[in-house]
């Protein structure tokens, strides 16, 4: 208002004001800015016209946003010349010589220099003569035509070399040195003369390139000297070549056509600087600084944006849905795990009249203070604790942002500041071979570039550092960015996608730090860390990769820390081949495959992460796989939770695994001989999950995988992994090395199926777990030729049978709390004992006890609600000894204790039986004391340490392993990884 105010009492309008103002040369318009604010308001106005038109008009300027999105206007196209001003006055800017007589030439020379035209028919034809004439800082104005000179060319004092007319009518066919401290050169095309493929070599001096193509050239810059190349073009094979320098600026300039790398910076940065060195930091400092949202012109589908967050926060199917979808149905349909196991005989088992509600309001025996009570009694404010809730968790992580992360990590903070070695900003890396290849302690720092359909985008290897900050890395044939023997630095808020291999691949050594990318819609897999690779990935997104979102193998050892890895066509994460890793605080959701994936020696340490709303099982630990899975929570996959195969040595330590549509946790061997249908359980709308082909499809991916494995190269070049990996000694001698896997402090609850399914030959032993309202029942036992033994577990609630131990099974339970299922509370069909249980409120018997096994019932107790105590069914060798039976429902005429008179094997001593007098009152007459109910708190006074592996070397209320030393089950859901 004050503007168009001051205009109007002038006479004018300011639409006029402005009309005039737009034909004044840029030197007017700075004298108008500096009459009064209204007329520097009015001058400023015209950004869209009068700047616009000054900025596209300079020789030495293109489009502020080319090459990479031209088509984007800039902010502020007054701004923008600004910068350009600022740059191309670089090269001038060297300051004066020590001695005072040099100093006073220096500027004489500058404020006289002269203006030589150069071309046929003028004073000077030849470039080689025109240089022979110049005067320090005088200006060459090159008229168009081909210049060739057959010999090299060398700059002795600083000059200027303008081509006149458009770009690419003025050609140099030359070799030219630098020995000056300075030199511009603007609008010219170079071309390699016969005699050598370098056009502009470098050595002590500063080089500035304004708007110049390079045509099958290289540029060459050799430290102390540097080098500042702005919006120029390198094609058919142009490269440049930059040998220890200490900075070098290339800043918007197209690379395309390459048959190497298009930029190479090679070894560390010398500690000698020229004068240019400040001049180039402090345009470096004028980028947008590091995380902000306009920074780069390239990132309309970055790190952190609409689109991705819409990703994330895609509607998941409710349970009800998941279930349906897998043929899972309403409990009351049956839940059967395999054929003929359904015991649909009218045993007793369920019989109607009285509910399961009443008979634990009025009758049974008080046993809500049990060891695991805590996980089930509600929390302050009336909530449930996870182990109860029947809804799953609903929130999970939220991603760090840049700033969070490198508050967080000052290794990040000094990475983001330093300003080292070569820095490209803004350029497009197009249709070649490679874009930036950084070796032996070489420095570069890349931001907001975009490299598009190379066979690869960026190299750091031999000890460099690498900070990679904003850039587009696309439609690479290969991997994205390789990084290799003991390369480091920063990878930050890049969008990696599309690429032909690995997003990103860490090996030998190389230890970058990569945080807030997205790494997406790769043709395999998203991050790929091995051959000792190491790394820190950390709030990354990571999605919709053909292959494992992140792949460890090969000893890699990183921390993949607080990601979210979800939607990828095969696992979340994989840990193969002895990977290592900490993999900590991810949320890994809807992904085709396994959430995570280990195997094949894989052993990580997997703690805290949310594995869920996946397309299979949650947890996958196959052949030969290891680690400790501990405090993680696996809920809503459309598989198991965790699916436990072969020779694997898993630790899973207070887990929580719930709400998924299988089993809560599997354990499966190659050695049974139905291993192809081990997902048997004719579900509604299966003919037995995993289908009869199951097996055979698993067989033909693990061969793939093989086969694959030897794909895990760069650019056809095989390496030799073995020199790369640890000794076993070395690799065990850092970690607690045990032989048996540990099932220990699990919640396994409102899973579809079976909360713990053991089919098994190897021994198995699960501890302190509770296993609580899944729809099959609590614990099921098949054909387990070994010894498994369940200690101090808490079974309750199960739509089924607390434990069903089936035939020629061996097992041992033992101070475990079995209360509240709807069928029996243990129907032991196999080999074993069971001692110092309490078995109460069970829908069906307490005990069923048939086969023709031997069996020892010892020191149990047990109250069923309607049916017998302790029931002995057909031939079975039995001791039943010292146990205490209480009665149900008053109105219950079972026997408690119940055996064929016919079967003279059967032992039964010492046990008593307590029912309800006549004056029975809703008021429970017995309770349990002296021990109160199991499973106890802290472990059982009489399970010594010695009844426990001595050699997993910790105390025995913490540990009770498994062995599954045998092959893998192959009809599971799980990712088998490449």
């Amino acid at each position: 208002m004050c503007s168009a105010a001051v205009m109007e009492a002038g006479g004018l309008p300011v639409e006029l004001w402005r009309l005039v103002l737009a034909y004044l040369p840029l030197a007017e318009l700075g004298r108008c800015c500096q009459v009064c604010r209204a007329w520097r308001e009015l001058v400023l106005s015209l950004d869209n016209t009068r700047w616009r038109q000054l900025c596209l008009g300079r020789p030495e300027c293109r489009h502020p946003n080319w090459p990479g999105q031209p088509h984007l206007e800039p902010p502020s196209w007054r701004e923008a010349l600004k910068q350009h001003a600022l740059a191309t006055r670089t090269w001038a800017q060297n300051g004066p010589e020590h001695q005072s007589t040099a100093c006073l030439l220096l500027f004489r020379r500058r404020k006289d220099r002269r203006v030589w035209h150069v071309g046929a028919g003028l004073e000077l034809e030849t470039l080689r003569g025109a240089l022979g004439v110049a005067a320090p800082y005088d200006r060459l104005l090159l008229h168009p035509g081909v210049y060739e000179e057959q010999a090299e060319v060398a700059l002795k004092v600083p000059v200027e070399l303008v081509g006149l007319g458009g770009l690419g009518q003025v050609a140099l066919m030359v070799c030219m040195e630098q020995q000056c401290p300075t030199a511009r050169l603007c609008n010219l095309v170079f071309m390699p003369p016969w005699f050598s493929t370098v056009v502009y070599k470098a050595s002590w001096g500063h080089v500035q390139l304004d708007n110049c193509n390079f045509e099958g050239a290289q540029l060459q810059v050799r430290g102390p000297g540097t080098c500042q190349a702005r919006f120029c073009s390198f094609s058919k094979g142009s490269s440049v070549h930059l040998l220890s320098v200490a900075l070098s600026l290339l800043d918007s300039c197209d690379f395309s056509g390459s048959d190497a790398a298009s930029v190479t910076v090679e070894g560390s940065p010398v500690s000698e600087k020229n004068w240019a060195c400040k001049y180039m930091a402090a345009l470096a400092r004028t980028f947008s600084p590091c995380g902000s949202n306009n920074s780069s012109p390239h990132r309309a589908n970055s790190t952190g944006g609409s689109c991705s967050d819409a990703t994330v926060k895609k509607e998941h199917t409710s349970m009800k849905d998941r279930q349906r979808g897998n043929g899972l149905e309403a409990a009351d349909q049956g839940t059967v795990i395999e054929d003929g196991w359904s015991d649909g005989e009218d045993d007793g088992s369920r019989e109607g009249g009285i509910t399961q509600k009443l008979f634990s309001l009025d009758y049974k025996i008080p046993c809500d203070n049990h060891g695991l009570s805590h996980l089930l009694k509600p929390c302050a404010h009336d909530s449930l604790p996870l182990a109860s809730s029947p809804n799953p968790p609903r929130v999970t992580p939220e991603l760090l942002t840049l700033q969070q992360e490198l508050e967080r990590d000052p290794d990040a903070q000094m990475f983001v500041s330093s300003t080292l070695g070569c820095l490209v900003q803004r350029c497009l890396f197009r249709e070649g071979k490679g874009g930036v290849h950084i070796s032996n302690y070489g420095q570069a720092r890349l931001e907001a570039n975009i490299f598009r359909c190379l066979n690869y985008a960026v190299r750091c290897i031999q000890n460099s550092v690498l900070v990679m900050l904003r850039n587009e890395v696309c439609e690479c044939r290969a991997s994205g960015v390789f990084l290799r023997l003991s390369a480091q630095g920063l990878i930050a808020e890049n969008d990696i996608h599309s690429n032909g291999e690995a997003g990103l691949d860490i090996r030998k050594g190389a230890n970058p730090i990569v945080v807030c990318n997205r790494i997406h819609s790769g043709l395999r897999s998203g991050v790929v860390v091995l051959g000792n690779g190491k790394g820190s990935l950390r709030s990354n997104r990571i999605y919709n990769n053909g292959e494992a979102g992140v792949y460890i193998l090969f000893s890699g050892n990183p921390v993949v820390r607080g990601n979210h890895i979800f939607q990828g066509q095969a696992a979340g994460i994989a840990v193969n081949e002895n990977g290592r890793g900490i993999i900590t605080e991810n949320v890994i959701k809807d992904n085709q495959w396994g959430g995570v994936d280990i195997r094949r020696g894989g052993d990580p340490i997997l703690r805290h992460n949310f594995i869920c709303h996946g397309n299979s099982d949650g947890i996958v630990v196959g052949e030969r796989g290891r680690g400790l899975i501990e405090g993680n929570h696996v809920y809503c996959n459309k598989g198991c939770g965790v699916w436990v195969m072969s020779s694997s040595l898993p630790q899973l330590l207070g887990n929580y695994i719930t709400h998924n549509c299988m089993y809560g946790l599997a354990v499966f061997c190659r050695k049974d001989p139905d291993n192809i249908k081990a997902r048997e359980g004719n579900w509604p709308g299966h003919d037995g999950i995993g289908g009869d082909d199951g097996g055979d499809r698993r067989g033909v991916v693990e061969e793939d995988g093989r086969e694959e494995q030897e794909n895990l190269h760069e650019e056809g070049e095989m390496f030799a992994w073995e020199s790369d990996l640890d000794s076993e000694d070395e690799r065990h001698s850092a970690r607690r090395s045990i032989s048996v896997a540990l099932v220990e402090s699990n919640c396994m609850s409102f899973n579809g199926a079976v909360g713990l399914y053991v089919k098994t030959s190897e021994p198995l032993n699960v501890y302190a777990n509770l296993v609580n309202r899944n729809r099959g029942a609590g614990v099921a036992v098949l054909q387990s030729s070994q010894l498994t033994r369940l200690v101090a577990n808490c079974i309750v609630a199960n739509v089924r049978g607390g434990v069903t131990v089936e035939r020629d099974s061996r097992a041992e339970l033992r101070c475990n709390g079995i209360y509240e299922n709807n069928d029996h509370g243990v129907d032991f069909a196999g080999i074993g004992q069971m001692v110092e249980n309490d078995v109460v409120g069970n829908c069906g018997y307490g005990i069923q006890v048939s086969g023709s096994g031997d069996v020892k019932l010892l020191r149990n107790r047990v109250q069923p609600a309607l049916g017998c105590g302790i029931a002995i069914l057909g031939p079975v060798k039995a001791v039943v000894t010292d146990n205490q039976l209480f009665q149900g429902h008053p109105e219950s005429k079972k026997s408690l204790l119940h055996w064929d008179p016919g079967n003279e094997s059967c032992v039964l001593r010492n046990n008593s039986i307590s029912r309800h007098n006549s004056s029975c009152t809703s008021v429970p007459p017995w309770i349990l004391e002296n021990p109160p109910p199991r499973p106890p708190a802290s472990s059982p006074s009489g399970l010594s340490s010695s009844q426990y592996p001595s050699r997993l070397g910790i105390s025995m209320t913490t540990r009770i392993s498994a062995t599954v030393e045998s092959g893998c089950h192959s009809g599971s859901m799980f990712c088998s990884i490449l």
